[in-house]
């Protein structure tokens, strides 16, 4: 397992390069949002920390995890961001939906990585409980939304 032995929210803000200077947009799925805005608060408050001004977070909600990539190459285009932060929570049900959403969305981001100069961080739970989501979005094992926005300072900043 990914995270056995790992805190979600463990950073040192110290190594980390400035980042005051930075626009930073997060695209947030309305589905599970009681994940989903755990995880965009792990996102802001790191991001906060980190030296960011609050002007500087740009924050747009679409419905699903699905709609994350239309989201994401929307702001990239009208934005004026330094990277994006893309949240959602897919948790398994009884049907293979599950899996047409996580495959869609992994690869809707890494395209829009390919494409653009902007890098997009996938901020996507895909856990098989809720118990899981619950357990990265502020639980046991942190917030993967902290590690996101630490993912996002240190790729808008690579090679400066």
């Amino acid at each position: 397992m990914a995270t056995h032995n790992k805190n979600l929210s463990s950073y040192d803000k110290e190594a980390l390069p400035d980042s005051a200077h930075l626009r930073i947009g997060v695209v947030v799925s309305e589905w599970n949002n009681n994940i989903t805005e755990n995880l965009f608060l792990g996102v802001q408050d790191t991001l906060l920390d980190c030296g960011l001004n609050a002007e500087n977070i740009i924050r747009w909600d679409v419905p699903g995890s699905f709609e994350l990539t239309f989201g994401c190459k929307k702001m990239i285009v009208t934005q004026e961001v330094h990277a994006v932060i893309a949240v959602g929570s897919v948790i398994r049900g009884e049907t293979s939906h599950f899996d047409f959403v996580c495959d869609a969305t992994a690869q809707g981001i890494k395209d829009l990585n390919m494409q653009y100069d902007i890098p997009v961080i996938f901020c996507v739970l895909t856990d098989d409980t809720l118990q899981q989501s619950e357990d990265r979005s502020g639980g046991k094992h942190g917030n993967k939304g902290v590690e996101a926005a630490i993912a996002a300072i240190k790729m808008a900043t690579l090679g400066q």
